[in-house]
């Protein structure tokens, strides 16, 4: 029972009943929260591959030496989150810089992490009693013929309730442990999900500044070509005017001329194209923005490039461990699915005080409180939850193996990138000294024939070996450069570095 506090317009209890049953409530909870266990599997991290190389038989330590570099492969070293800076363009460092600042699809890949933290937040709620406060003021009309009195009057009269409610879902079986376990692991897949953008963003800028710089300088290479032709096409007709070599030699050298000259609008709209991309990864329009010129020349060749064991791989690559944070959701999905298997108890207590007055509101008569206790346990339910559960251990298994096909071709990925960087040190060498001997059999062709010594058939092929051979030399360069970005893009890229990655700005890798 409960009676008025003297000089005060609050209620106290008189019986000392409530504050023992309170203490009971709260220790109840506490106990239930310690012994509780969580039913379902522990997540265990899949262990790394068990090896200790990336191709079959050795990986390569060195690549052949072209143009006096030869690429030299650290076998153990890391990754630096800065890495871009080995080749050696300030334009480059400067562009990747605004890139991370302004990509928008990075910007959308860190509001959905920012997402995913908040909804973690949100769900540890579960772990703390629930409280809420309610009031109320109700006018009714009551009739007594409900309950007998046949010639009762209906009266009026209003209520005013104040209380207050809480309550606390004991998690004996940890399914509530469990799905904050798969919010977590949903935290961590957006944030490498992230990190995997980040990484794509920065391969595919250099990439691309790589590409421009070379269809650039492919283009420069055939408009020097036409430059020539058309030289020797003015020389050839004068010389037909003179009578000293048929016409037609001269309308060979025009055509062969027409040829050299299509192929440069293609190039130049690969030019153009590779500038729209770097505006659009640099999160501007085309049409208000443009990249800065880097030089194909100005572009260096890293000589010492990192080569991450296989057994850190997997803790490196973005997309392996968001690969492992969805194995790691869908493993606490299944203890949820479990814990739905057994009793649910929850703890509530409510207070409170109503009266038709709202002077009265606090008066010792309108007081109430109650404690209680419910538990719900599923006794049919048509194989519902038994289904559910078997249905969390298939997606469980989908999920292991995505993983270990993401773990499959991520190994695949780096080796395919150090053969590849093995063969383009031979491929340059070999084009460089074909470019080196066309260059010098075509300035000889051409002395000749300027001194009548040689025909315009000899020209033509000494121009179009020339052609080819400088373009293959270009394109080779070019393919040496971009294999080595994919090759530390396949290694994860540096982004756990805390002081090169430009990432950690973001917040994105804490």
């Amino acid at each position: 029972m409960a009676r008025r506090a003297e000089g005060a317009g609050t209620w106290v209890a008189e019986s000392r009943t409530a504050p023992a049953a309170a203490r009971a409530f709260l220790a109840a909870s506490c106990i239930a929260c310690i012994a509780g266990c969580a039913v379902g599997p522990d997540f265990v991290r899949p262990e790394a591959p068990a090896v200790d190389h990336y191709t079959e038989g050795t990986d390569p330590s060195a690549t052949r030496e072209a143009e006096g570099q030869a690429q030299r492969l650290e076998r153990g070293a890391k990754v630096g989150g800065d890495w871009w800076k080995l080749f050696g363009s300030p334009e480059l460092d400067a562009l990747m810089k605004q890139a991370v600042n302004d990509n928008q699809s990075l910007k959308a890949a860190l509001a959905s992490l920012r997402s995913s933290q908040a909804n973690l937040r949100a769900g540890y709620g579960v772990f703390y009693p629930q409280a809420d406060v309610d009031a109320s003021a109700v006018r009714q009309r009551t009739s007594l013929v409900k309950l007998g009195e046949s010639n009762a009057t209906p009266f009026v009269f209003n209520l005013f309730t104040l209380s207050a409610t809480i309550s606390y879902a004991l998690d004996i079986f940890g399914g509530q442990r469990r799905t904050v376990e798969g919010l977590q692991a949903q935290v961590d897949y957006q944030q490498y999900t992230a990190v995997a953008t980040y990484l794509t963003l920065t391969s595919n800028l250099v990439n691309t500044v790589i590409a421009e710089a070379a269809y650039r300088e492919q283009a420069a290479a055939t408009e020097e070509l036409v430059r020539d032709q058309r030289e020797q096409v003015e020389i050839t007709e004068a010389q037909a005017q003179a009578g000293t070599v048929n016409y037609a030699s001269a309308l060979s050298l025009r055509s062969q001329l027409a040829s050299v000259e299509g192929t440069v609008p293609p190039l130049r709209q690969k030019v153009s194209q590779a500038q729209h991309l770097l505006a659009t990864l640099s999160g501007h329009l085309p049409s208000d923005w443009a990249a800065p010129k880097v030089a194909f020349s100005a572009l260096g060749l890293p000589t010492t490039v990192p080569v991450s064991l296989p057994s850190e791989l997997v803790h490196q690559r973005p997309d392996i461990l968001a690969a492992e944070a969805q194995l790691h959701q869908a493993s606490a999905a299944i203890g949820v699915a479990t814990a739905a298997l057994f009793p649910s108890v929850t703890l509530n207590a409510s207070i409170g005080t109503n009266n038709n007055a709202v002077d009265n509101l606090f008066s010792a008569s309108g007081g109430f409180w109650s404690l209680g206790a419910g538990l719900t346990a599923p006794l049919f339910h048509g194989g519902e939850l038994l289904n559910k559960r078997q249905a969390a251990v298939d997606a469980y298994d989908q999920a292991l193996a995505s993983y270990r096909q993401t773990v499959l071709g991520s190994f695949a990925q780096v080796a395919d990138t150090l053969r590849a960087l093995e063969h383009d040190g031979e491929a340059l060498d070999d084009q460089s000294r074909s470019m080196k001997a066309a260059d010098e059999a075509l300035r000889l062709v051409k002395a000749n024939y300027d001194g009548g010594v040689a025909n315009y058939v000899q020209v033509l092929v000494a121009f179009g070996q020339y052609h080819q051979a400088r373009i293959a030399y270009i394109q080779a360069r070019a393919q040496r450069l971009q294999d080595t970005v994919a090759l530390f893009a396949a290694l994860g890229g540096g982004w756990w570095d805390p002081e090169g990655s430009l990432l950690n700005d973001k917040e994105a890798s804490k």
